[in-house]
């Protein structure tokens, strides 16, 4: 067993692991640590505990120390100095033409580094740029391209239904989300209706798909020919959330549809999910969910 804090350091951000090196640690904490980018401010958002070691990708970085209140007035000041950073970013990208969209800067803790997320429609050369962002800010200069769902996660945004978006609250991960998704539970495929703000397939397409992938499979094929309480039918329709199918069948020397529950029904053909090439035209992986391993 391995005793582990985690560590958050953003929101809606993955919780990265660190050896707490003998120190307690509570939730809410303030601690300083040694990340890829350099030394990083974080947020405990789990205290000390034990977990099994084959859990952790070992091996763990120790804790620099717990943060004092003189660490956090730093961090505090980083991060207004980062509106300054966008600012002036902004000024150069549009002076040199390089058609960047500025999302977010951030300085290391130290202030050794200052990291700006961009979004671009094509591949930007901007090796000029890093030499004149280094001699106005004095550290080393990163420029990460980023793409539209990292962008509404970082900036945050509220969705269709109107709460704030997933990614930019709970979601520490973009799960792959494919335009089978929608089909398979019965959506318009109007790009507009199941789209979010970042112009992608929404991310909720993918919390019920489970339970609608394995119903969609039990129900009979609609067009396909069941054995009812009344006899032999065609199927009309299926309803997948009340596991009821709608079927016409013969009644004296007219037809009527019927709804039928799952379990009333013979049927001699089920529903099969159909692979088309272009059904996961719209996966996406997260893209910066590891910018902090350690």
């Amino acid at each position: 067993m391995a005793t582990i804090i985690g560590v958050k350091f953003r929101t809606a951000q993955k919780i990265y692991y660190f050896d707490p090196d003998g120190i307690q640690f509570e939730e809410h904490d303030g601690v300083i640590v040694e990340t890829i980018h350099g030394l990083e401010f974080g947020d405990v958002v789990l205290n000390n505990r034990e977990v099994d070691e084959s859990e952790l990708v070992a091996p763990l970085k120790k804790v620099i120390r717990k943060a004092t209140n003189s660490d956090r007035n730093k961090n505090e000041q980083n991060i207004k100095d980062k509106d300054y950073a966008i600012e002036v970013m902004r000024e150069k990208n549009d002076e040199m033409g390089l058609g960047m969209k500025i999302v977010d800067a951030q300085f290391t803790f130290d202030h050794h580094k200052l990291l700006y997320f961009f979004t671009a429609d094509h591949r930007v050369d901007f090796r000029e740029l890093v030499k004149v962002l280094a001699s106005i800010f004095k550290c080393r200069i990163e420029l990460k391209q980023i793409y539209e769902r990292d962008d509404v996660k970082l900036r945050g945004s509220f969705g269709p239904c109107g709460r704030e978006c997933c990614c930019a609250s709970f979601l520490p991960d973009f799960a792959k989300v494919s335009i089978k998704m929608a089909k398979i539970q019965g959506l318009s495929l109007n790009p507009q209706k199941i789209s979010g703000v970042c112009g992608r397939l929404m991310c909720c397409l993918k919390y019920e798909n489970e339970y609608y992938s394995t119903i969609f499979k039990l129900l009979p094929k609609v067009g396909s020919t069941v054995q009812t309480p009344d006899g032999e039918g065609t199927v009309v329709s299926n309803d997948i959330l009340k596991q009821i199918s709608s079927v016409k069948v013969t009644d004296g020397n007219d037809y009527v549809v019927k709804e039928y529950n799952l379990e009333q029904l013979g049927i001699k053909e089920k529903q099969t999910v159909v692979e088309d090439e272009n059904d996961d035209s719209d996966v996406l992986q997260d893209n910066g969910s590891d910018e902090y391993n350690n």
